[in-house]
């Protein structure tokens, strides 16, 4: 919902009772006639609803200049009550080049309805009513569609290299259109960047996009973006395309297409309590997953999305292992120090299992070990000039931590590397440490007094999500990762890039 609309409802005490749902609105207009016999219009739709017997204006659409066949990519949020009449006008003006406001703009006619009457056909058409009460030739189409629930939004950001030159005394002035694929195979506008003029490697504003609009809130959903060369007279030149999914493209953190290395730790020590107890921590039941399992699997789910090979680092603290039964504060949960990888994370859930009744609990908790040896393999990127790699090292550990002073160490060190530790308390424990480490409430320091160089910490206690959605456990544990990423190469002056086999797999073709 637009503040102009929310400000207007409240004030005006439009709605008195309960919203039933939220719908879209998308316009496109037909057939509007040129005004002016040198140029086309430059259409834009107001949108006003009536209250109390006046009209006011709840929102408007972009501009499109020299256009007959707007389609447009601004969205309308409405809140839609089913036993209140909402009557809606639709405006149509065409604005002075100069000016976009209202006042020095063209009326070209307006169309009436009821909301209701939009949402039970999904797509009205209507002819436009000019000034004078006559009907026009222009036929305004409103497609309303229902959220599904899932409000989340999405920060997008676009750029091309390299793109055709489709003008002879300068360089293209490229545009990008996104257009999601219907389930009626037809394709629906979603976002229309602004136009980069004069310019062949262009990067469009960072946007931000409701997944319902953008993919009905299937990640799976055929997106096509579609490049177009400006042209002032509104026949613009196509330049080509391509296709990918939401999912696709989520490994794009804010405009980094990375290789993304998970390495993933699991507390061992005796305060988990014995295995074979059903008050452990670490106790497997034979239908329920333990704290253990669920916060793995909530956030492995989402992580390996990211992944380049699925294949997981696993390592376990805190225990003695087989063959000489030592405290080990590092060691691979598969046994196989050579190669502690796991295929996917149905490979860790089912290493875990396997290693659980081979091992000995023990402690103390110290996981300045772990940090250091994810540490020393990400110190092996610092060097490169490109966006690559970047490892994320989730930890999921029950107590309080031993190795204090060490920690902060080693986390002060790893903040100037590409780099970002997440840890994930399992179980009751007293967890205000690892507050600390988190540094929301102050700047990390090391013992000898050096501040972390960034934030590269995210702390999140399972317990607060014991009831909530895999989803919303994961959101929040992978919350702060996309502005890590983006601080760590932005602080080393490293612009974002595309690995070649993406590129080669999402050519812009005509």
């Amino acid at each position: 919902m637009s503040d102009i609309y929310e400000s207007a409802a409240n004030s005006l005490g439009l709605f008195s009772s309960p919203c039933l749902t939220k719908v879209e609105l998308r316009l496109t207009c037909k057939g509007i006639s040129d005004r002016d016999a040198l140029s086309k219009p430059d259409p834009c739709i107001v949108l006003n609803m009536q209250s109390h017997g006046q009209w006011m204006e709840v929102d408007r659409t972009e501009v499109i200049r020299s256009c007959v066949n707007p389609t447009y990519s601004k969205v309308f949020t409405l809140d839609f009550y089913f036993e209140e009449v909402q009557r809606l006008r639709f405006e149509l003006y065409d604005i002075n080049s100069s000016h976009n406001g209202l006042k020095e703009a063209d009326f070209l006619g307006s169309v009436e309805c009821t909301l209701a009457q939009i949402i039970s056909q999904r797509k009205l058409s209507k002819a436009l009513l000019r000034p004078g009460g006559t009907v026009g030739k222009a036929i305004i189409t409103i497609t309303a569609e229902e959220l599904t629930g899932n409000d989340d939004y999405v920060e997008l950001s676009f750029s091309a290299r390299k793109l055709d030159d489709k003008d002879f005394f300068s360089k293209s002035d490229p545009f990008l259109e996104i257009y999601r694929l219907n389930d009626d195979a037809t394709l629906q506008l979603v976002y229309r960047t602004e136009t980069v003029m004069n310019n062949l490697n262009p990067v469009w504003k960072t946007f931000k996009v409701s997944l319902n609009s953008l993919c009905s809130g299937d990640h799976e959903r055929k997106l096509q973006c579609t490049v177009w060369d400006w042209d002032s007279n509104g026949k613009h030149d196509y330049i080509g395309e391509f296709e990918a999914t939401f999912k696709e493209m989520r490994g794009a953190i804010d405009g980094y297409l990375l290789f993304v290395l998970y390495h993933l730790t699991i507390d061992f020590t005796a305060s988990n309590g014995d295995p074979r107890n059903s008050c452990s921590l670490h106790y497997i039941h034979p239908y329920r997953p333990n704290e253990y399992l669920k916060a793995l699997v909530a956030v492995g789910e989402i992580c390996q999305d990211y992944d380049s090979d699925k294949m997981f680092p696993a390592f376990g603290f805190g225990a003695r292992i087989p063959p000489d039964y030592k405290v080990s504060h590092d060691f691979a949960v598969n046994f196989n120090e050579e190669n502690p990888e796991c295929a996917g994370i149905q490979g860790v859930v089912e290493a875990y299992q396997a290693c659980l009744p081979k091992l000995q609990l023990y402690g103390p908790t110290n996981i300045a070990p772990i940090i250091q040896k994810v540490a020393h393999t990400a110190s092996q990127e610092v060097h490169t000039k490109e966006a690559m790699q970047y490892f994320i090292l989730l930890i999921l550990t029950d107590g309080v931590i031993t190795d204090m002073a060490d920690t902060r160490e080693a986390i002060v060190q790893a903040s100037h590397l590409p780099m970002s530790v997440i840890i994930v308390g399992i179980g009751n424990a007293d967890f205000s440490d690892m507050q600390m480490l988190d540094g929301d409430d102050g700047i990390l320091r090391s013992p000898k007094g050096e501040p972390v160089l960034r934030d590269i910490v995210q702390f999140v206690p399972f317990r607060n999500f014991k009831h909530a959605s895999p989803a919303a456990l994961a959101k929040s544990v992978l919350a702060e990762v996309p502005n890590q990423v983006v601080d760590y190469y932005n602080s080393k002056g490293i612009k974002p890039k595309v690995p070649s086999e993406y590129q080669s797999s999402r050519p812009f073709g005509p």
